[in-house]
């Protein structure tokens, strides 16, 4: 096969929470033991079907798509709920990864129906293929919880450079930035180059970065509730609009590319680029 980039299932993380811990999507589900056994079977499910790729195509990457997450508490004295959300968002990378999760992680699959042999199926090792781990990046997923118990959302307190370092730390992963949109249409360029910012920042601390998303290509609808609702609701999101007309961030996405289009994935990483080209230099010798 030709393709050679493939996500085989995205969001897991996203996807077991939405569907079986908050009772948004599929199952509609609000239970611990159904978030961890639809955590596991979806992370098993992308293993397994990376291997299959493997077969075909053993030069495979893998982008690996997942949220950003992090809830701030402003109480003071924090709550193990919300400490245990925390741990709970790098679950789904840990067990396609390999990674041992947090003590008290292992104890929650445990106790919420993973068994000893399925967690050493998943510690035995990594997926083949060249792996790179994908953080989206909303602002809508970095929270913040009030005194009272209310959420509203932070929208850049940390951004998606500072969690994307967090991920890397622990999983020594190439990164890429998979997701991001804001539903005002006028506000969407600005975004679009805080989020480039965030990229060359990150870059300089000497995490390689491959690559940056900006989603969707056109306008969605209902994701202002999550696809909670059925609403038929336009989102302004896209790089362009349900009549393809482009929208503004559309000339900024374009800057951006002609400008950027062809740096390396590290500052001076000319020899980590693999192309079938001759070597070239910058200046005349």
């Amino acid at each position: 096969p030709w393709v050679r980039y493939y996500t085989p299932v995205n969001e897991i993380y996203v996807t077991a929470k939405s569907s079986a811990k908050d009772g948004l999507w599929n199952e509609q589900l609000k239970s611990d033991k159904g978030f961890v056994t639809a955590l596991k079977h979806t992370a098993a499910a992308s293993i397994m079907g990376t291997q299959q790729i493997a077969k075909h195509r053993p030069d495979c990457v893998i982008v690996q798509s997942e949220s950003a997450e992090f809830t701030h508490e402003l109480r003071a004295e924090h709550t193990p709920a919300v400490q245990m959300e925390n741990k709970l968002r790098f679950a789904s990378l840990d067990l396609l990864y390999a990674h041992h999760p947090d003590g008290e992680v292992v104890n929650y699959l445990y106790d919420n129906g993973m068994t000893r042999q399925e967690y050493d199926w998943f510690m035995a090792g990594e997926p083949p293929g060249y792996q790179v781990m994908g953080n989206d990046y909303y602002g809508r997923n970095e929270k913040i919880m009030l005194p009272n118990g209310e959420l509203c959302t932070s929208m850049d307190v940390l951004g998606w450079a500072n969690i994307t370092h967090d991920y890397y730390q622990r999983y020594k992963k190439p990164v890429m930035h998979t997701e991001t949109n804001v539903f005002e249409a006028n506000q969407a360029p600005t975004w679009l180059w805080k989020q480039w910012v965030n990229i060359l920042r990150i870059r300089k601390e000497g995490v390689p970065v491959l690559g940056f998303t900006w989603y969707s290509l056109i306008d969605q609808l209902d994701w202002d509730t999550g696809l909670a609702e059925k609403n038929n609701n336009v989102n302004a999101c896209g790089l362009f609009d349900l009549d393809r007309k482009p929208r503004p961030v559309a000339e900024a996405y374009k800057q951006l590319l002609q400008e950027y289009g062809q740096i390396t994935i590290v500052p001076h990483g000319e020899l980590f680029e693999v192309t079938d080209q001759p070597a070239t230099l910058k200046v005349e010798v």
